[in-house]
């Protein structure tokens, strides 16, 4: 069937109901970064094949929300559906909430599968509809309806992290977060969020793509937890060993019929940013819902010592791989035929030769020449382009393994570079190696770090629009939070204290369209440096060990505190990997990390 055909029936079971929209996001239950096949319903209806739109269906039109990484992709693949593009961001652009105030009739009814729509967009979706008194209709999946072979729920076995990677046992983890349950006054923790649930309780999966997590909620009381999931996915050992902490299991769907039953007065600790609709909508009225961050974020974000020393030997792995697969792209450019996709495969397959190797952390970005300036850009068999013995490529790129969550991001010189390349390439640098050298008082949140990256930038009148710095998971999601690191306080719904053992990222750059793009990025682990009379002093130790490109730099433009702090991350770079490099590879390697000398 085409999207004609789909809409056609979908509009059918619709028009069953009474319903005058029908919205379908691209979410699973979880608001997970990366969703799994089975809950592409976006993708079935209209074609669209990009990781981020909305879809919604009216009696006679249709209309797609997507940003603007996808606004030519999208325009190509729903020609010819009915589906009309809506360029978010755009002037004229509507918002889905205004869009469905002004085309559904006075007491209408929008309809959505209730689990896959958050909270907070079902809350918008109301305030802004709520003057034609417009009703929900949340409790149906239509597509499942028209969707015959739409793919079954991922259900891949679980498996344990070993207390020798996480730093802390299931149970101490229970009893930490069961103390901040005491003190915000909540009787019942509600856990939709993968992250968190895997994180508590030392497990990990493969339901996500990218993220070792599994389907799941959990229902956390005093005195009890109960683990909704797919039963077949967890093994006789693992639910003996639950079951010796206090961790009983319930069928996956099991969590609203639970959360529905919870008796008169319970105070409920909910996190409304993070839960579905259909959790929220479950909580009897007899119950107070206390709609707050979740504890669980912070905890998570605060490495251990065992977390943050397992992930120092990730990084090793990894910096081994990633300059294996720089010096391979540096040697062989021009010999041998080299695309966007083709490097990418190559890099894979360079870091799954290291032991413990799980899989990538996100969708590889190997962008070459101006195709670097889209920042996030994704090459695919309709993109991809052959790389030639010159100009820059943007490679940002990550992987998981049992040691720990990688993300890194290197511009590499494949030949002869313009002046403006290597005047652009060395301001990012310099904003990135200011923000790694920082030293701060403990209370510095994000916004207070971010001018140090993009003070260079800025004096030159240059700027990037997205943030410098996000929060990684340990062998769990790339991008997770609290922390944050991007000046602009109006954009961040929460702040953020930079804490110690906290991993985030360090990653300017610059972008010029239609010519190249610049990025550099570290991860960092903060660490304690002082504690004197004016307070708290806290530092960043790079975790990411491979050489930045001599070759773009134009050391003209760096100050001799850039050139101490470059030479000083070479040192340490190339006393971590060199061991595990020989022949040319490693000769490559010292000569790369030479020292340089000041202009």
């Amino acid at each position: 069937m085409n999207p004609v055909e789909k809409l056609a029936l979908l509009r059918a079971e619709m028009a069953k109901r009474h319903i005058d929209a029908y919205v379908v996001v691209t979410d699973d239950f979880h608001a997970s970064e990366y969703a799994g096949a089975h809950f592409k319903a976006r993708e079935f209806l209209s074609g669209f094949t990009g990781s981020a739109g909305t879809l919604v269906v009216l009696p006679d039109a249709a209309a797609l929300w997507t940003d603007g990484r996808y606004f030519l992709q999208a325009s190509q693949q729903l020609e010819g559906s009915g589906i009309e593009l809506m360029r978010m961001g755009q002037p004229g652009v509507p918002e889905i909430p205004a869009f469905l105030r002004d085309h559904v009739p006075e007491n209408g009814w929008i309809g959505f599968d209730s689990r896959t729509i958050s909270n907070d967009f079902a809350r918008s979706i109301g305030e802004k509809t709520r003057e034609k008194h417009i009703r929900f209709a949340g409790d149906e999946d239509l597509v499942d309806l028209v969707w015959a072979d739409r793919p079954a729920l991922s259900c891949e076995p679980l498996w344990e992290l070993d207390v020798q990677y996480a730093g802390l046992t299931r149970r101490e983890k229970l009893a930490m977060v069961r103390g901040k349950m005491k003190e915000m006054g909540a009787s019942v923790f509600v856990i939709p969020s993968l992250d968190e649930v895997a994180w508590l309780l030392n497990l990990r999966g493969n339901d996500v793509l990218f993220t070792p997590v599994f389907l799941s909620y959990l229902l956390l009381e005093q005195d009890k937890a109960t683990l909704c999931v797919q039963r077949e996915a967890v093994s006789a050992e693992i639910e003996a060993h639950l079951k010796s902490d206090g961790v009983t299991l319930a069928p996956y769907d099991d969590i609203y019929r639970l959360v529905a039953a919870l008796p008169t007065g319970t105070r409920v600790l909910l996190d409304g940013e993070r839960a579905n609709y259909r959790i929220l909508q479950s909580v009897p009225e007899s119950a107070e819902v206390l709609d707050r961050t979740s504890p669980i974020q912070l905890m998570k974000a605060m490495k251990t010592p065992a977390e943050q020393e397992n992930e120092r030997l990730a990084h090793i792995k990894d910096g081994v791989a990633v300059t294996r697969f720089i010096y391979w792209l540096k040697h062989t450019i021009g010999k041998e035929p080299i695309t966007e996709l083709s490097a990418s495969k190559k890099l894979e397959s360079l870091r799954a030769e290291g032991e413990h190797y799980l899989e990538q952390s996100f969708d590889p970005i190997l962008a070459y020449g101006a195709h670097g300036a889209i920042v996030h850009y994704e090459p695919t068999e309709e993109t991809d382009i052959p790389m030639e013995p010159r100009g820059l490529c943007l490679a940002d790129t990550g992987a998981q393994y049992l040691e720990g969550t990688t993300d890194i991001t290197r511009t590499i010189a494949l030949g002869p570079l313009a002046d403006e390349e290597k005047r652009i390439y060395t301001l990012v640098l310099r904003g990135h190696i200011q923000l790694g050298a920082a030293k701060f008082l403990h209370g510095c949140m994000g916004e207070n770090l971010d001018m140090l990256a993009r003070t260079p930038l800025w004096e030159a009148g240059l700027d990037f629009n997205h943030g410098t710095g996000h929060g990684v998971g340990f062998v769990l999601g790339v991008h997770e939070g609290p922390e944050r690191v991007h000046w602009d306080v109006k954009r961040q719904k929460r702040h953020c204290i930079i804490e110690e053992g906290m991993i985030f990222s360090n990653e300017p750059g610059i972008y010029l369209a239609g010519k190249f793009g610049v990025r550099i990025e570290n991860l960092v682990v903060v660490r304690e440096a002082e504690v004197n009379e004016y307070g708290r002093f806290l530092a960043l130790e790079p975790l990411t060990l491979v050489p930045y490109d001599r070759d773009a730099i134009d050391l003209s433009l760096l100050s001799s505190r850039d050139v101490e702090l470059l030479n000083a991350y070479h040192a340490k770079v190339f006393a971590a990997i060199s061991p595990y490099l020989s022949g040319d590879e490693l000769e490559w390697l010292k000569a790369a990390t030479e020292p340089v000398q000041f202009c």
